[in-house]
């Protein structure tokens, strides 16, 4: 294990059982998060490298952001 992920449990470890439950749950969800992160860019990574890639439309691409998050 890294040394300050080490460092951090220990001082994690001194901390009330309630905090030590709240802040495991967090980092729980963290690495969940960055492991669904990975997986999403692997697909298209392998996506890329298959040949599936096509050009980007930059504006097309801000007109939807914008539609999706309701503005105009």
């Amino acid at each position: 294990m890294a040394k300050l992920l080490e460092e951090a449990m220990a001082k994690v470890a001194s901390l009330p059982e309630a905090d030590q439950e709240r802040i495991g749950r967090d980092v729980l969800s963290h690495v969940e998060k960055l492991r669904h992160l990975r997986a999403e860019l692997d697909k298209g990574i392998n996506s890329l490298e298959r040949g599936e890639g096509k050009e980007l439309d930059m504006e097309e691409f801000i007109r939807r952001a914008h539609q999706r998050h309701g503005r105009a």
